[in-house]
This record gives C-alpha cells, sequence and structure tokens, in this order.
C-alpha cells in the first residue's frame, strides 16, 4: 500500500500543511499513521479523499463544529442521511443569502459607475437618470447591510 506525504496531500487537497496538522489536532481526521523510523505523518488514499471533501466544505465557509458534524454523519452513513442532508441544506441557504446580498452589492456599483460615466461624459440627463437609479438600489442595499 503506498502512502502520502504531508506535501503531497497539501498539494493535493489544496489544504496547507498547518491545516491538515490542525485537523488532526482538532480530531477532523486520523489519527494519521506516522512512519516508524521518522515519524513523518504517512497518509492513505482514503485520508486524502475525507481531505478533499473537508477542504470543499472549508471553501463553502462551513465551520469546524460543522464539519465534525459532517464527517460523523458519514460515518453513520445511511443512518445520518436526514442529518447530514439538513446540514447541506443550511449552509445551502446560507450561501443562497449571500450571493443575494453580492447581487445588491452589484447593482449598486453597476449604477454607481454609470453615474460617474455620465459626469465624465458631461451628460446631464444620463447622470440624473443614473442618480435616480443609485437612488432606487439604496433601499436594498441598506437591507443588507444589517
Amino acid at each position: 500500500m503506498s502512502t502520502l506525504t504531508i506535501q503531497d496531500v497539501a498539494r493535493r487537497s489544496g489544504l496547507s500543511e498547518p491545516t491538515l496538522r490542525y485537523y488532526e489536532e482538532v480530531g477532523l481526521i486520523g489519527p494519521i499513521e506516522r512512519d516508524p523510523s521518522s515519524r513523518h505523518r504517512r497518509y492513505r488514499e482514503e485520508d486524502l479523499d475525507t481531505l478533499q471533501a473537508l477542504a470543499c466544505l472549508r471553501a463553502m465557509g462551513v465551520g469546524i463544529e460543522d464539519m465534525r458534524t459532517y464527517q460523523a454523519n458519514r460515518k453513520r452513513g445511511r443512518a445520518a442521511a436526514g442529518e447530514q442532508r439538513d446540514l447541506l441544506h443550511r449552509h445551502a441557504e446560507r450561501i443562497e443569502a449571500e450571493i443575494a446580498t453580492l447581487q445588491v452589492h452589484l447593482e449598486y456599483l453597476r449604477r454607481k459607475a454609470m453615474l460617474w460615466d455620465a459626469r465624465e461624459r458631461g451628460d446631464a440627463t444620463a447622470e440624473a437618470m443614473a442618480f435616480q437609479r443609485v437612488q432606487d438600489v439604496l433601499p436594498q442595499l441598506e437591507g443588507v447591510m444589517r
């Protein structure tokens, strides 16, 4: 059976070496086997699979406690399917809310850019229209900034 070094796993998972050590320390993975002579960590392919899943969760903003729950549910298999589904739905809803907020921010920036474009061109009519469009988006912007 071939094993992987921490450098290999860091490269393939996208997680840094300190993060890999931390995930082992807090029990998200492992314990990872050690080389008997050097005491260096030796990861198995199954460890890499787990770490790639954790890297995806981390990239989506999932916190350590929910990662821990996710890992525990994976081990429980079908018996935890409902809990796993609910955990993932909860994070999907959070991301949807973040996307909605970013869409409002994007619209505000585009409208402000239109305003400044009209000013640069010296087009008073377009500037007035752009100014009104900025004013129209302000209530939405204030709503997402609370």
